[in-house]
């Protein structure tokens, strides 16, 4: 792997800084691998290469002079379609914004230029952010690079075929119930789903008036090449100012001291026998590498009931992209109350077990499936058709009580295409679950490019 483009974020920032590379020839080189590559995957579906290299040139000269450099300074990105990026063709996936060019950045795009990176462009995702695969009307069907006939989940697809292809540095997926996961677990890629309220989420395109609202559970989160990158990246985009600044805990320093339990399976959603074994190889790694795991300990949570509360939340959180007019204000306090007490659960558990290893998903990156919808498709698990439904209940199950979760590669399954788990951790606690799920990606080979990438 001696691409450029292939490097981590933090590498090419120090060629960079080294003088070994320009911005303008980095920016050069992601611009060629995207037209040359990017065909048959459909990842980055609206480019803005002309500016992208003006900039690149504005920073080989402030670098030239010799002033203060940013933290990403010169590197190429690209940016969720979700995600409002000024001057910059911003849709959602809906038609309805087909031709909507914002006049601002969100706030976490913003911060990312802040600190010198240049966006060349815009990746695709499902109308809304809406789906665990990425097409919509306006670009069509993004394809797992690893297998064009699969998908590469969602929303954050597009975003997550790009960091494996080599097409961006990183980028900012959004997760509502497994946007970072679901992309990161089947690209083989590294992806951090925040503590809820640690990032900005203004901006968000999720409906047509959408930008200035912070949706319930709903989180932004990096998606990257190297675990490096995701302290780095978080550290970034987490908020600074008023009128909330997260706490967040300290990195471990000794990954051994760590209690860590593992929660591979259950029969409120069980998991096809390829994902789990691959899971199983995960765990016995870490065992083999020293570390102890509980695979027996549970939170007393019921994981039924907390999915389905958590799909009722993730519904009412986007109902105003579904037009539905939901049940009164009471009703979402009530069951908000439910939640809290799920998370006062959750906190108990974190304070006996610093992690939990957990599924992304029941099974593994699985076909395109564009007929009917959430509530009539069915995926194919152990030989009988299940709800497609199910496939976000391991994520709703966290992401409804607003935990952090990190996702390492962890290589291929036995048919071929990657596999990945959730390291899951207390709220605020992101630096253990990015340390531990740093451990396993490096015990497991960590990322690999895709073969169509090299």
């Amino acid at each position: 792997m001696n691409d450029v483009a292939l490097l981590s974020t933090t590498e090419q920032v120090d060629l960079i800084r080294r003088g070994e590379i320009s911005s303008r020839e980095l920016t050069e080189h992601f611009i060629a691998r995207i037209e040359r590559r990017d065909g048959d995957v459909n990842a980055v579906i609206t480019r803005d290469f002309e500016t992208a290299l003006t900039t690149a040139d504005a920073a080989d000269a402030t670098q030239h002079r010799g002033e203060a450099l940013g933290r990403l300074h010169g590197v190429p990105i690209t940016v969720k379609d979700a995600l409002k990026t000024k001057d910059l063709r911003s849709t959602g996936g809906a038609v309805e914004l087909r031709d909507n060019v914002p006049e601002s950045d969100a706030e976490v795009v913003a911060s990312v230029r802040r600190e010198g990176a240049i966006v060349i462009g815009k990746t695709n995702l499902p109308r809304w952010s809406g789906d665990i695969q990425s097409y919509n009307e306006i670009f069509g069907t993004t394809n797992n690079p690893w297998d064009l006939s699969r998908g590469p989940g969602g929303s954050s697809g597009g975003a997550a075929a790009a960091v494996a292809m080599g097409f961006t540095s990183f980028e900012i997926g959004t997760d509502i119930g497994g946007s970072v996961r679901f992309p990161a677990a089947f690209n083989g890629i590294w992806g951090h789903k925040p503590s809820f309220g640690l990032i900005p989420t203004n901006g968000y395109l999720d409906y047509v008036q959408g930008g200035l609202n912070e949706a319930d559970i709903n989180v932004f989160g990096p998606l990257t090449r190297s675990s490096n990158d995701l302290g780095l990246l978080l550290d970034i985009m987490k908020r600074n100012s008023p009128p909330w600044v997260a706490q967040l805990g300290n990195t471990p320093t000794n990954i051994g001291d760590l209690r860590v339990a593992a929660w591979l399976n259950d029969d409120f959603c069980p998991i096809d026998d390829e994902v789990l074994q691959h899971l199983e190889t995960v765990v016995q790694e870490l065992e083999k590498d020293g570390v102890t795991v509980d695979r027996r300990a549970r939170p007393d949570v019921d994981p039924d009931a907390a999915a389905m509360l958590g799909l009722w939340l993730v519904q009412q959180a986007t109902s105003q992209s579904t037009e539905n007019d939901g049940p009164g204000h009471r009703i979402w306090l009530d069951n908000h109350v439910k939640r809290e007490q799920i998370r006062l659960r959750w906190a108990e558990f974190f304070n006996r077990y610093d992690a939990v290893i957990m599924p992304v998903c029941f099974v593994p990156p699985f076909l395109h499936q564009q007929e009917g919808d959430f509530r009539s498709r069915t995926l194919l698990c152990n030989g009988e058709q299940r709800d497609y439904l199910d496939v976000v209940k391991w994520t709703t199950m966290v992401g409804m009580a607003y935990l952090p979760s990190t996702v390492p590669p962890t290589g291929l399954g036995t048919s071929g295409v990657p596999i990945g788990c959730q390291v899951v951790g207390g709220y605020g606690n992101d630096r253990t679950t990015i340390a531990l799920a740093s451990h396993i990606g490096m015990l497991m080979g960590g990322y690999q490019p895709p073969p169509r990438a090299q």
